[in-house]
């Protein structure tokens, strides 16, 4: 079951990286960059999957349908 359309795909992702860049980066330091570590992977692994745990209670979708 997918749930994630493309344009939602490309948001998740860069803002997984940035998140990831700012944490790692050391823009962002102590607790809040620790989060942003870590939290960084979460958009990056639903958009590579295509789903959306969070979307399947809400009945959302942002993938086309054919």
């Amino acid at each position: 079951m997918f749930n994630v359309g493309t344009m939602d795909r490309v948001v998740r992702i860069v803002a997984g990286l940035a998140m990831l860049g700012l944490g790692f980066g050391g823009i962002v330091t102590g607790t809040a960059g620790t989060i942003l570590k870590f939290a960084g992977f979460v958009p990056l692994f639903t958009a590579a999957v295509g789903f959306c745990p969070l979307y399947l209670p809400l009945g959302l979708s942002t993938r086309a349908r054919k």
